[in-house]
């Protein structure tokens, strides 16, 4: 029976039953449509009416929490005046756009992630106090990608939840995250229920295919990932679709950021992604890129339709339930798929090798991490830019991979747009660039490059130093601030928002957890979400006791620049500590050439460790987790858990506590 408060989240999120899988099921199905339906735009620089529309609600809802957080950072400032400049316009065209970006990086970026969040959103007890409370509130957009895409998704696809509410439950039984156990073997010593897992997601899958849809690993993938994100939806959600998001009260009432989620385009026939690479982003209401190769969005509810040109070839027949919530959510992670063909010795189900050698027998083994959107709702389309490839619109099949593969691994892209017009933008980073698994700042970089190519064509991004730089400055271990001054940008095609950077750091807890390990104890999630908590607010300010302010100082800073207002004396000071001042230091930092090698090596160890557990069941303990010597201002307070230090793991995976991607 499910639990009350699972129940409750059932029947809220069932509120938008009308956008689920016409069968009830993972299998999509046909629907009717107007004769006249076009289903494709021409993107032109511009936002979808549907989303114009969305702003304006949301809009109302931003402004007074953007001004409470504000005066809170702003409390002990000399001068006041900006704010009333700022939000005493009626049109409230003065007020400032946030946008918050989620880095990819596995179960770590999800839980990292989690912590930063938490410590924006005026939900987490102690959030006001000791961190960024309210700025999530006042945040327009919310990105992810991979792993930071299983944070936003989670949140916004389980009736805008909080991290707080996640972490109180921990210890339910099939909670959110509970990821005790392995992917691979949800039920740890529970054999039992690891089969029927499997079972139920076999049975998906290939009704998938027996009703004509193309599957790839990727299928397989978000079914086996719903589960721990939407456990109290029958078989994880298997009929949750994307779309049902726009009839959900809470998305309505625009009481939530905009979610998006990216991935990456792969060209028919290629295997090789780079800055050149189509992005796609995926919205409530459209899935497209801006880029020129593409130039349109579709709408996300009618993937699947075979169409020409935006038009359902068979007029009046269209498809819906393709949008899998888990299956999108899957698709922004896709290299996974690689690590379940290179471990088919494990004791893996035998379904999922009959699925890698039946299924795949007419892709290359450089298919083997796409996840396939066919037939193609760009086929025929003609809105690309200039001379721009036509090969994806040409193409019966569009190729989709993990969003990070790019090596824009910060999902800064959909939020640099001119036509959203943001301020300032929040970029999360819980990469594992290092050869001990921190960020280097690799993701801003790649964007930063990506505007003079191509694919960049009319878009902007501050101006960022060498990864040597970001390690040898120690840009990597704070939060710093991009893009400060506009009158220095104006050689770029925009100014561009201000980029807050917030890497991921040692705190109270060792963050930098190998992107291969698949399964956290829930004292091991505690201490990953504190130390992201931590990482955000500079350890709850014990660190630097102004920072509040200095976040304050960036969300305004666009505007008061652009609009000629006199910035308060606090702010100066905190630009000079937080800005990067075009410093380079470019010799070979420590850590950062041999990255990729480690992440290989990881890999195989990760290999090694799923093989030897996959034929024994093995108990393990948890140790206690060093801190600081440094005492930390009311650190539990920022996301009250219980103790659980010393806590027995109650059995490690069958077939491996770690597993993973990128």
């Amino acid at each position: 029976m499910l639990a009350a408060r699972e129940l409750a989240l059932l029947v809220a999120v069932a509120s938008g039953a009308s956008a689920w899988s016409p069968t009830d099921s993972y299998v999509p199905g046909n629907v009717t449509c107007d004769d006249d339906i076009n289903l494709i735009r021409n993107a032109s620089h511009t936002l979808s009416q549907d989303e114009r529309e969305w702003l304006s609600v949301r809009n109302n809802v931003t402004r007074p929490a953007l001004l409470e957080f504000l005066q809170r950072s702003t409390a002990n400032f000399s001068d006041d005046s900006l704010l009333g400049q700022l939000f005493n316009s009626s049109s409230g065209r003065n007020v400032p756009k946030i946008g918050i970006a989620c880095s990819g990086g596995g179960y770590r970026a999800m839980l990292s992630g989690a912590g930063m969040l938490a410590a924006m959103d005026n939900r987490t007890r102690g959030a006001n106090e000791n961190g960024l409370g309210g700025l999530l509130q006042s945040a327009t957009y919310l990105a992810g990608l991979s792993g930071g895409n299983w944070l936003t998704g989670t949140l916004a696809w389980n009736n805008w939840t909080s991290v707080q509410t996640i972490v109180d439950n921990f210890t339910v039984d099939d909670s959110i995250w509970d990821i005790d156990h392995s992917i691979i073997n949800p039920g740890g010593i529970n054999i039992f229920k690891s089969g029927s897992r499997w079972d139920h997601i076999s049975d998906a899958v290939n009704a998938k295919q027996d009703a004509g849809f193309n599957i790839s690993l990727a299928d397989v993938w978000g079914r086996a990932l719903s589960y721990n994100f939407f456990p109290s939806l029958y078989r994880g959600g298997e009929a949750y679709t994307w779309s049902t998001l726009r009839d959900a009260e809470v998305f309505k009432n625009a009481e939530m950021p905009f979610p998006i989620s990216i991935a990456d385009g792969r060209y028919p026939g290629s295997h090789v992604i780079d800055l050149n690479a189509t992005l796609f982003e995926f919205n409530p209401f459209e899935m497209g890129s801006w880029d020129p190769t593409v130039n349109s969005f579709t709408d996300v509810k009618y993937l699947g339709t075979n169409v020409s040109e935006g038009k359902p070839v068979n007029k009046g027949q269209c498809v819906a339930g393709f949008d899998n919530t888990g299956f999108i959510m899957g698709t922004s992670s896709t290299l996974f798929n690689q690590f379940l063909l290179r471990i088919n010795g494990t004791g893996l189900p035998k379904f999922i090798t009959q699925l890698a050698t039946h299924f795949l027998t007419d892709l290359s083994e450089d298919y083997n991490d796409i996840a396939i959107y066919a037939p193609n709702p760009f086929k025929d389309a003609k809105f690309q830019m200039g001379n721009a490839s036509t090969s994806i619109s040409d193409s019966e099949y569009l190729f989709l991979v993990d969003g990070g593969e790019d090596d824009e691994n910060i999902p800064l892209y959909p939020l640099i747009q001119e036509q959203r017009d943001l301020d300032v933008v929040f970029a999360l980073d819980n990469s594992a660039d290092t050869n001990l698994s921190w960020p280097d700042g690799n993701s801003l970089v790649h964007t930063y490059q990506r505007q003079f190519g191509a694919q960049g064509k009319d878009t902007a991004f501050p101006y960022v130093p060498d990864v040597n730089t970001f390690v040898n400055l120690g840009l990597n271990e704070k939060p710093t601030f991009f893009g400060c001054d506009a009158r220095n940008l104006t050689d770029l095609e925009y100014v561009p928002p201000l980029v807050v950077y917030i890497p991921n750091a040692r705190h109270s807890f060792n963050g930098n957890q190998s992107t291969f390990k698949m399964s956290y104890s829930a004292r091991e999630r505690y201490g990953m979400i504190q130390n992201g908590f931590e990482s955000a607010t500079r350890g709850n300010f014990t660190d630097d006791q102004d920072f509040l302010g200095c976040i304050g100082c960036a969300i305004m800073r666009r505007k008061q620049q652009s609009l000629n207002y006199t910035l308060p004396s606090e702010c100066e000071t905190c630009f000079t500590n937080y800005c990067w001042n075009g410093t380079i230091s470019n010799e070979p930092a420590l850590g950062v050439s041999d990255a990729a090698e480690v992440q290989s090596s990881q890999l195989a160890s990760a290999l090694s460790t799923a093989s030897a557990d996959a034929s024994s069941v093995v108990a393990s303990s948890t140790g206690s987790v060093s801190s600081k010597s440094k005492v930390r201002k009311n650190a539990a307070n920022a996301v009250n858990v219980d103790s659980v230090s010393g806590r027995l793991i109650t059995l490690v995976a069958m077939l491996g506590s770690v597993i993973g991607f990128i």
